[in-house]
């Protein structure tokens, strides 16, 4: 009997016990109920005045958000990127050889490697192939001082826009050239005392100028009165010279007949000088040969001259006579443009930027120069000429 009630007793508190175990849980999971209920309803409305009450209040400064979305687009681009190396060319990036292409790019995919640059202004904003709305045809580069300005700005007024204008400062001013509204869009490259050659070997490269299908490179003192540049251009394609200058007043700073103006036709490509002075009539200085003063090149006969420039020989004389190696056949690819002519003002302006030495003016130093730089070129030339003369017959 006391076994009985006893057990009777424990049945009875045990379920007093899950009872109120039961209870406990009911009520705990209600009360975790109504606190995610109540936290989701605060974080609503904390979402929605958010932004109205906070950012009015808290100035996060524009550079540091726009830092912060680059930062994100870079490293997302990165992530892009490494992901389109490993889908697209993988391993076989490495066996990439190309003997075909420019030298020093044949680990390169050829779609890739862009062999030839310009002097385009380009933009520093905005879609790349919207850059420029016109791309110029022609390159005309002056060797200029500040001093010669009002002629150099006439002579660039009878060129269209189809024409980039390339200055070379010798003297070292060059933002008072923008007084001309056409400055402010040209190129100004800027070394004191140097030559237009010297400026020609090192900033006008055949891969820099390549885009451009004629290639001007003047001196400052030319008279342009009677010259214009679209119907030169004509002329030089209708009459097939890869090489050309226009003609030169006769009165004014004339040396050579070759270059002198005849007022009885367009062009001409040959002449008649003093006897004994032309050895061969398709020689200079009777045919294939213009002066180093205002020569216009086509891009094909630059990409030769520009390797027979020397690079310390700077004051170009002898180059002239020298230009017919860089055209086939010469005596008919290079001529003299006649109803397109200039005046040579002859202004020594170079001459003064020479240095007096042993009581001589300046200028008789640069001529001097001058004189000595025609005796190397020509004796590297032929110099040249002989050491692969000699090993052609060997081998």
């Amino acid at each position: 009997m006391c076994r009985v009630n006893l057990t009777v007793q424990r049945r009875v508190e045990m379920g007093t016990i899950l009872r109120s175990g039961v209870h406990r849980k009911t009520n705990d999971s209600a009360r975790l109920i109504v606190v995610t209920i109540l936290g989701v309803a605060f974080g609503f409305f904390v979402g929605i005045s958010f932004p109205a009450a906070t950012f009015t209040k808290i100035h996060i400064p524009s550079s540091f958000t726009s830092s912060l979305k680059l930062s994100i687009v870079n490293q997302n681009e990165f992530r892009r990127s490494k992901s389109l190396e490993t889908l697209g060319s993988g391993s076989n990036v490495t066996n990439i050889y190309v003997p075909t292409n420019p030298r020093g790019a044949e680990l390169l995919p050829p779609g890739i490697v862009v062999a030839e640059s310009d002097f385009n202004l380009r933009r520093l904003w905005g879609e790349p192939s919207e850059d420029i709305k016109k791309k110029p045809k022609y390159l005309l580069t002056f060797t200029v001082g500040y001093d010669q300005r009002n002629n150099i700005n006439t002579a660039v007024k009878k060129f269209s826009d189809d024409f980039q204008i390339l200055l070379f400062h010798y003297d070292g001013r060059t933002s008072e050239w923008d007084q001309f509204e056409w400055s402010k869009s040209a190129i100004h490259v800027s070394v004191m005392r140097q030559t237009k050659w010297w400026y020609a070997k090192r900033f006008l490269h055949p891969d820099i100028v390549g885009a451009y299908e004629y290639i001007f490179i003047w001196d400052e003192d030319l008279g342009v009165e009677h010259f214009n540049g679209e119907k030169y251009i004509e002329l030089v394609k209708k009459h097939g010279l890869e090489i050309s200058q226009p003609g030169l007043e006769p009165d004014n700073g004339l040396t050579w007949q070759m270059t002198k103006r005849r007022g009885d036709r367009e062009v001409h490509k040959d002449t008649e000088e003093k006897p004994g002075w032309c050895s061969n009539p398709h020689l200079p200085p009777c045919a294939a040969f213009v002066e180093i003063m205002a020569p216009v090149f086509s891009r094909e006969a630059w990409r030769c001259v520009w390797h027979m420039i020397q690079n310390d020989l700077v004051h170009g004389w002898g180059l002239d006579f020298a230009l017919r190696r860089c055209v086939e056949p010469a005596h008919e690819k290079i001529g003299v443009v006649d109803s397109q002519w200039i005046i040579h003002q002859v202004i020594p302006s170079l001459g003064s930027q020479g240095k007096s030495e042993k009581g001589k003016a300046p200028w008789e130093g640069v001529r001097a120069r001058c004189r000595n730089e025609w005796s190397l070129f020509r004796s590297r030339l032929a110099d040249a000429e002989q050491a692969y003369l000699s090993q052609t017959k060997k081998g």
